[in-house]
Formats: structure tokens, C-alpha cells, sequence
């Protein structure tokens, strides 16, 4: 749970006549990680594609094209299928050639649409005019032009003009028509630095008469374009409800061939022989060594190479020393084919035989990776994570295992927060399980409302329900255990949508009075006081267990003294500090709401009877403060400028309490415009029921707050709903924002920093899972 699944380095080593075998059983489990070869071993090359490798990747290409075309979705699978060879043959170039048909006079019709487009928008100046288009051409001692701009400049620079025998300029808006004499006299030339922009007609306008008829024949033919279009658009529509689910089952097919037959590209081969070396769970190692073994027999070597350690950064042997592999040798082809007398046996190292092709024993004498037999157990053979071996060693690539977080069913949708950040490495502690248990506990104190939690919860309920997308469904699971929590401290605060229960008929004769309170009103005051200081403890708590998570990785790696140097420093200040504060000791200098809220009597919110620790305990902090300071002094001396985080870093988990008073203030307004509400002995209460004259007349001690538009006569009714319902509304909004993004913080902030480092690489093993197929 908070270690990601153990992962091992396997090697399969066998003859290239049962590669394809190979590729198949390991493509069916769905297991091996593979891992590309680099090239890095004299005498092996990336192995060759199978062949049709090249002709399923195109015809891939061309299923996702059409795909596209068609817009095909999830939504359009229909029942699972076999798509044999022949299908696909068939079927898949007629549908080829009627969706490109389609397509293509479909860009047809879009590109006339748009020309006709552009005509309309060019015409437009001319229509304003209102003048016949064939007198704007064809003079022979006139200059005519055509534009948009100012009309009162264009007359005045042609009037300035000394060029311009004689002028006249027709108008209309920004519309403007020039005709000058004589012709030989540019329009354009006379009008530099004028406003106006020339314009011309559109093609096909030099014939027509009337602008107005011009235009009403583009229309027409817009409307036949369109409605040609729209045919078109229904045809493709049609041929997507009639193949999708097939071009859906096309692509899984093709997908999983291209994926099987460029496999070897992957792999080390020689002439004769192939090397294939990946990641898969330990757990899961016999299940691939077993089933190759049933595939191929004796044609074929499993080994696992080594056991990634959560622990250890070396490559470690029988005696605790580096031990290199050799380099393969080039040399060793395929093994010759032996009889076996007995049926081969699967071990923890791999797949071993009596006698038989590709033996446990002849392998370790003619493999070029074997260590001669003397490599010990996986347990011996503990690997280094980041695939640092000794001097010597060649493994394909470095790089840490990839990882596959190992959470319960109900805690992995909080993974999306983690991965939000990064995956976490092999090597470190998964703080998944910490968000699970975190991240709604601080979304539904700060909202504290049945009504509120309900929508949230509904709204994640909505999500998992409609989104095929992993992401989204996870993201809706969050959501909906933030509204599960958000309603539980409702219940505990008594509240739906701003209201107590307590002042509900029939709920308030059973729910007589809240178990706690957010603490808004005077004489709930320490309640509000309380949340701040229990805030500031869960800060703590929240900061040692992120140090603890630190201390234990520093120790697994650097020992007792690094992790006292690097980490323990921490955790003796910051509880230090806060025994500190929380002791009598210079209790004078210190707010008295921390002996209070705790303690019994009238300022006590939870009469635990605590009233701080004794002086001595704060002096045992100081000194632990001390302490941690002088660890960083001799350790890592630059975080001493850091050192206030102990403090500052608590005081953010105050944020909390203030989301929660905020929040609370803003429900309360919002009921407080609408129904109403009085103050008496320093409660606040609304007038659900009854105007101000029944309370003044029955609580002579109140003093209204405010009158409340529910009881101000219809009008202001009908406005206070309006308020009502937007208030509410943006409550909850404010409520994601505020309590969601403030949880966030404080979670990736606070607690993430203290030993967070991410960069894993997800687990990805070669497989498929089918969606839209059936095995043939």
C-alpha cells in the first residue's frame, strides 16, 4: 500500500523459431514490460519487424482516418466481434472509398459555401449604394472607384485636387462611390492618405444589373449548396451508425497485430537467436515463465535477472559484492535440439530442464549473460533501482522499474492526485493512502453541510456514471467522497444549506441540538476559537507524518545518522516548537484560547480537561528545538535558513478553520436576506416560520438582524427566491474552489514538499486489453 508492487528484471533468451510463439504468449498475459534494446552489445541488433508489419501499420492508418472522418466514438462499438483477415479485406476498402467520396465532395460543398460567403460579405458595400452595377464600369472618360471610408474626406481631397477636372461622390454609411474625370485620373492616387479602402467587385458581378438581384441569386444558391451539404452530412451520419462499431473492432485488431509484430524491434537478436529483457510484479514471474514453457518447451530460457529492492541502490551478489554480467557473446547462436526425457520444470530462476534445448545447465555454461551459474537466488541478487550495476554489467538500459502502485480498490481513484504531481519512484513511500484519509476529512470540515454534501455527492455520482474516461471516473469518486464527508460533518454540525436542523419541525424533535458547532455566533465563540487551535494540531500531525515518511526513506538509504541529520532535525523542532507552545511555560506571552478550548468550564469546547502541558514539558521543547537546530548546524547546514517552516507551515493548516468560518458567514448571509433573523443571548436565529412582529412580541429580549424578504410581501418574495437560489448556488461554487483548491494546497504544499520526489515511470506492460474484439 505504501510501497508500489515489487517488480523483476526477467531475460527471455531463445531460438528465433519460436519467436513468434513467444511474442504471442507474452502479448496474451498482458505482463512482460519490455524494454528497449539499446544497441549496446557487440554483435546484437535491434531485431526485424515480422513481416506485414508495415502493411497492418498503414492499414491502421487508414481505419483511424476514416475513424476520424466519421467521428466514431466509444459510443458506436456495439457488441464485441472477430474481425477475421478476410473482413477486413472486404469490407474495409468499399467503406474506404464511400467515406473519402463523401468526404471529399463534402470539402467541395464547405469550399462553395465559403466562396458564396466571401461574395455576400463583398457585395454588401455595393448593395448600400444602391446603385446599378454596370454604371460603375465602362467609361471612357470617367475613373470610377468603389470602397469604404470616410465620405466628408473623399469629397474634400478630390475638391483639393488639381488633377481632378471635375468630381462626384455618392454615399451611404461607410459605402462610397467616386467617379472622377478625366479618366486617365487614378481615384486611388487622389485619395492618399484618405480613409478608404478600395474594393472590387466580386467575381461574377461584372454581368449583373442590380446588386440586389446579384445578391438573391447567391442566396439561392447558398440554399441549394446547404442543402446539398446537409445531405451529404446525413449520408455520413448514416454510414457511422452502420460501420463504426466495425471500424472500431478494425482498429483493436490492427492495434494489437502492429503492436505483436513490431515486437522484435525491441529485442537483441543474432541470426539465430533473440534476447528479450523487461519488467514485470515478481508475484507474476512464474505465471510467464509457465506459460512460455507450455508454449514452446525447451526452445526457450526464463530468467529472472534480479529483484528490484525498495532498499538498496546496488547490484548485490552471494557475498554482498557487485557482480557484472557479461556481454552476450554474438557467437552463440541456437542451442542444438536435444530430446528431453522429462517434462522441463519452472524454478524460482526460470525455466529449467532436464536435458533439453536451451537447459538451465547448458545455458549457464554457453548463455554469453550468464554468471556461470554462481549468480545465487533473487533474493541474493537484489538490484539496484535506477539500473546502476557494477562496471561490466550489460542490461538493456538503465532507469528505475516501472512502477504499479499497489493501493486497495477504494483508495486508487486518489491516485489521480498523486499522479497529479508525479508518479511516485520505486524507491519511495506512496502517499496515496494519506490523501484517502486527508484530503476529504479538510473538504468536508470546511463545508460542514448535509444540503451541500448532497450536490457534491451527486455531482460524483453524475461523473462516474456518464464518463467512460478513467480520469473523469475517478475524478467524480473524489468528488464523491469529499460530499460523503462534507454531509457526515453536516450531520455533526447540524446544518443543511445554512440551516440547523434543530429549528426544523419533526427533524428538531429528534435532532435537538448540534453535536458540534462552526461557532459564528457569540455565544458559540469558543467553538470558532476550538477549530483554530485543532487545526494547528492536525498541522502537526500532517507535517510528522510527511518528516516520518522522509526519515524512514533517509534511513533505508543513509542509516540512522543520515536520517537523524536530514530529517530527525525536523521532527525535534517542529514537535519541539509546538510543546512549546502548548506548555505553560511563558504562558503570559501566549493567546489564552490554548489552555481554554480544551479545559472545562464556560470557554471550553471540548472539556477534555486540558489546560496545557507543565512548564517543564515546554522546557524539554525548547531543547528539542535546540537540538534539531544543531543536527542541521553539523548536517545540512543551508536548511537553517528553512528552520521557520515549523512554524509557518503549521500556521497554513489554519486556512482550514478560516474556509470554514468564511463559508459558514456566506451560507448565513444568504439565509439571513431571505427568511430573516434575530439575536437573543447571543444566538442568532432564524425566522423561518414567523415575521419580526411574532418575535418581537414573543422574545421581548431580541433585536431583529433582519427583517427577511420572505416576509416582506410578494415582490420582495419573489427577489428573495432569486437570492436565495443564486446565493447558494455560489456558495457551492465557492465551496469547490475555496475548500477543494485549499485541500489541494496543503496537501502538495505542506505535506508533499517534506519528502516527495515523483519521476516514476508507469508500468506498461505489452498486451491489449480488448474492448471491442473477441479471440478468433
Amino acid at each position: 500500500m505504501l510501497r508500489p508492487e515489487r517488480m523483476s528484471r526477467l531475460s527471455v533468451t531463445g531460438s528465433k523459431r519460436v519467436m513468434d510463439d513467444v511474442i504471442e504468449t507474452a502479448h496474451e498475459l498482458n505482463l512482460f514490460d519490455v524494454t528497449d534494446y539499446d544497441g549496446q552489445w557487440a554483435g546484437f541488433d535491434p531485431g526485424d519487424p515480422v513481416e506485414g508489419a508495415d502493411a497492418a501499420s498503414e492499414t491502421l492508418v487508414t481505419v483511424r482516418s476514416l475513424q476520424s472522418i466519421l467521428d466514431v466514438t466509444d459510443e458506436d462499438a456495439g457488441p464485441t466481434r472477430v474481425v477475421t483477415d478476410e473482413a477486413l479485406e472486404d469490407e474495409l476498402e468499399g467503406i474506404r472509398t464511400e467515406v473519402v467520396d463523401l468526404d471529399d465532395r463534402r470539402d467541395e460543398l464547405e469550399d462553395e459555401l465559403r466562396s458564396i460567403e466571401e461574395q455576400l460579405d463583398a457585395i454588401d458595400p455595393f448593395v448600400e449604394l444602391g446603385i446599378d452595377l454596370d454604371l460603375l464600369s465602362g467609361y471612357d472618360h470617367v475613373s470610377v472607384a468603389v470602397g469604404e471610408g470616410d465620405p466628408g474626406r473623399v469629397r474634400e481631397a478630390l475638391d483639393e485636387s488639381e488633377d481632378v477636372e471635375a468630381s462626384e461622390v455618392f454615399a451611404e454609411d461607410e459605402a462610397v462611390a467616386a467617379f472622377v474625370a478625366p479618366a486617365d485620373v487614378s481615384v486611388e492616387d487622389q485619395l492618399v492618405g484618405v480613409e478608404f479602402t478600395a474594393l472590387e467587385l466580386p467575381e461574377g458581378a461584372e454581368d449583373a444589373e442590380d446588386p440586389a438581384e446579384y445578391v438573391a441569386e447567391l442566396e439561392h444558391r447558398r440554399q441549394r449548396v446547404e442543402s446539398e451539404l446537409e445531405t451529404v452530412e446525413a449520408d455520413l451520419e448514416d454510414l457511422r451508425l452502420e460501420v463504426g462499431g466495425f471500424l472500431l473492432a478494425a482498429e483493436e485488431k490492427l492495434a494489437i497485430e502492429v503492436q505483436k509484430r513490431e515486437a522484435p524491434l525491441s529485442f537483441a537478436t543474432t541470426e539465430n537467436a533473440f534476447v528479450a529483457e523487461g519488467w514485470l510484479p515478481t508475484e507474476r514471474f512464474v505465471d510467464l515463465a509457465e506459460a512460455l514453457q507450455r508454449e514452446v518447451g525447451d526452445h526457450v530460457d526464463v530468467e529472472e535477472l534480479e529483484r528490484a529492492d525498495y532498499r538498496d541502490h546496488s547490484f548485490v551478489g552471494d557475498h554482498g559484492e557487485h557482480e557484472p554480467e557479461e556481454a552476450p557473446d554474438p557467437g552463440a547462436g541456437e542451442p542444438e535440439p536435444v530430446a528431453a526425457d522429462g517434462g522441463p520444470t519452472v524454478t524460482e530462476r526460470g525455466v529449467e530442464t532436464d536435458g533439453g534445448e536451451a537447459s538451465a545447465a547448458s545455458r549457464a555454461s554457453s548463455d554469453p549473460r550468464s554468471d556461470g551459474g554462481e549468480g545465487g537466488t533473487p533474493e541474493q541478487r537484489q538490484a539496484k533501482p535506477d539500473g546502476g550495476h557494477a562496471e561490466g554489467d550489460r542490461v538493456m538500459s538503465g532507469g528505475e522499474p516501472p512502477i504499479q502502485q499497489d493501493n486497495p480498490k477504494g483508495v486508487r481513484p486518489f491516485e489521480l492526485l498523486t499522479k497529479a504531481v508525479g508518479r511516485p519512484s520505486y524507491t519511495e513511500l506512496d502517499p496515496t493512502i494519506i490523501l484517502f484519509l486527508t484530503f476529504p476529512l479538510m473538504f468536508g470540515f470546511m463545508i460542514g453541510d448535509i444540503g451541500y454534501g448532497v450536490v457534491y455527492t451527486a455531482i460524483g455520482y453524475w461523473m462516474i456514471e456518464n464518463f467512460d474516461s478513467e480520469t473523469f471516473e475517478d475524478f467524480g469518486k473524489v468528488a464523491a467522497a469529499a460530499g460523503i464527508s462534507t454531509v457526515v460533518f453536516g450531520l455533526l454540525y447540524g446544518e443543511v444549506f445554512g440551516v440547523h436542523l434543530d429549528t426544523l419541525p419533526a427533524i428538531g424533535a429528534v435532532y435537538t441540538h448540534p453535536i458540534i458547532e462552526k461557532g459564528l455566533s457569540p455565544a458559540t465563540e469558543e467553538w470558532a476559537q476550538a477549530w483554530f487551535v485543532i487545526t494547528a494540531l492536525f498541522g502537526v500531525l500532517h507535517l510528522n507524518i510527511a518528516w516520518i515518511f522522509e526519515f524512514v526513506e533517509e534511513y533505508t538509504f543513509h542509516g540512522l545518522s543520515g536520517a537523524m541529520e536530514e530529517v530527525g532535525s525536523w521532527l525535534l523542532m517542529l514537535n519541539g516548537l509546538w510543546v512549546f507552545v502548548f506548555s505553560r511555560l511563558a504562558e503570559g506571552n501566549k493567546p489564552e484560547l490554548l489552555y481554554t478550548v480544551l479545559d472545562h468550564g464556560e470557554h471550553a469546547a471540548f472539556e477534555l480537561g486540558f489546560s496545557g502541558l507543565p512548564a517543564w514539558a515546554g522546557w524539554i521543547g525548547v531543547a528539542a528545538v535546540a537540538l534539531g537546530l544543531l543536527l542541521l548546524l553539523v548536517g545540512p547546514t543551508h536548511e537553517l535558513i528553512e528552520a521557520h517552516q515549523v512554524l509557518a507551515h503549521t500556521l497554513s493548516y489554519l486556512r482550514i478553520a478560516a474556509v470554514l468560518l468564511a463559508k459558514a458567514g456566506m451560507a448565513f448571509a444568504v439565509n439571513l436576506l431571505f427568511f430573516g433573523a434575530y439575536e437573543t443571548h447571543g444566538e442568532y436565529h432564524f425566522m423561518l416560520f414567523h415575521g419580526p412582529e411574532y418575535v418581537l412580541e414573543h422574545h421581548p429580549d431580541a433585536s431583529i438582524m433582519f427583517p427577511g424578504m420572505l416576509h416582506g410581501g410578494a415582490g420582495a418574495l419573489l427577489a428573495g427566491i432569486v437570492v436565495l437560489l443564486i446565493g447558494h448556488l455560489v456558495v457551492l461554487l465557492l465551496g469547490i474552489t475555496s475548500a477543494g483548491i485549499q485541500s489541494v494546497r496543503l496537501e502538495y504544499f505542506e505535506f508533499f514538499s517534506k519528502f516527495y520526489d515523483d519521476g516514476g515511470e508507469p508500468y506498461s506492460p505489452f498486451g491489449y486489453d480488448r474492448n471491442y474484439t473477441a479471440e478468433e
